[in-house]
Parts: structure tokens; sequence; C-alpha cells
């Protein structure tokens, strides 16, 4: 990973002051959930093939891009060994009628990395503040497995991720290889 190295110290003063505010929002948001029946986090399991796959390959083609099942999305296979083995973890979001409306998972790299993937939110639930939460999930949960930097990949028409990523402190980075369908990397450190 170049240049990851010079960008962690402002990537890692930015987490600082931002961390407290981040988990307060998403504790808060988890309490609020706890109260509210719907949209509800679950861990995923291998019996949500169809219903992930629906979720990422419709908001991939929404933004005119091309799912690729053999190997950029051959993980949505099989999260159990792509993720729960590996020490990572995916989480989808349910709304009242259990339909997945949004997922994430924390693929684990080394040198206690992780990758941000598959984060995507139905349209029809977008707006909402359910894309921040998310992303406080994956941050907290990254935390919590032990991961001090969390990177992703990402596409230019996702404007509106971009804009998240960076908002929460991501700095973009030249990686060695990129996904066929992403033109931008990030990093985040969290410690």
């Amino acid at each position: 990973m170049r240049r990851l190295e010079g960008q962690a110290i402002i990537s890692c003063v930015w987490t600082w002051l931002c961390r407290e505010t981040q988990q307060g929002a998403f504790i808060r948001k988890t309490r609020f959930m706890a109260n509210d029946p719907t949209p509800r986090l679950r861990r995923v399991s291998n019996k949500d093939l169809e219903a992930r796959t629906r979720l990422v390959y419709g908001v991939l083609k929404e933004y005119k891009l091309e799912p690729d099942p053999g190997a950029t999305d051959a993980d949505l296979k099989d999260i159990e060994r792509s993720y729960f083995a590996r020490g990572g973890t995916f989480f989808v979001l349910t709304d009242q009628d259990g339909s997945i409306v949004g997922a994430y998972g924390l693929y684990p790299l080394e040198n206690q990395t992780c990758e941000l993937r598959k984060m995507y939110l139905h349209k029809s639930h977008r707006g909402k503040g359910l894309g921040k939460f998310l992303l406080d999930s994956a941050l907290v949960e990254a935390s919590r497995l032990g991961f001090g930097t969390v990177t992703l990949e990402t596409a230019s028409v996702l404007k509106e991720a971009i804009a998240l990523y960076e908002r929460y402190g991501f700095v973009e980075y030249e990686p060695d290889h990129l996904s066929i369908r992403c033109d931008h990397a990030y990093f985040l450190q969290l410690r």
C-alpha cells in the first residue's frame, strides 16, 4: 500500500477527533432502533444468498456498474467462508418485512487491516441517515474485531458514498491494485 504510511498521520488525527462523535451517534441510533422495529441490523448467513445478491447487483445496475460474480463479487457466494472464517464480518439491514435493504462487510487483509466491502443501501432507504448508520456500525465493528485500518474501493459514480467516506476522515490513496469497476481507494486509520 504505497503512500498509506504518510497519510496515516492525517487520518489518525481526524479519526481521534471524530471517534467519540461517531460512536456516540452509533450508540444513540442503536438504542433508537431497539425501540423501533425497523430497520434492523443483523449478521448475515449463507441462507441470505439470493436477497443480498439482489441488493448488491440492484444497486450496481442502478449506477450502471457491472456485477462481477467471477471475481469482485465472488465473496457473495459464501459469506461464511469469505468473511467469518477469515475473522471478518458481514451485516445486513432489514426492513419491517425482513427484506434486505442495506449491507456491509469487513474483509480481513493483512497487518490488522480490513476492507470495507459491499456497503450498499437500497434507493428507497437513502436520505434517512441509514448510510451513516451502516458506516458507524462498520467502524465500531472493525475496531471491536481488532482492525487498525479500514480500506475501501469505490467508483466515481457513487458520489454520495464518496462524500460520506470523506466526511468520516477517509483519505484517498493509490493501491497496488483496484477492482475492475472501481477508480478510487480510501483508507481510515482507526488507532
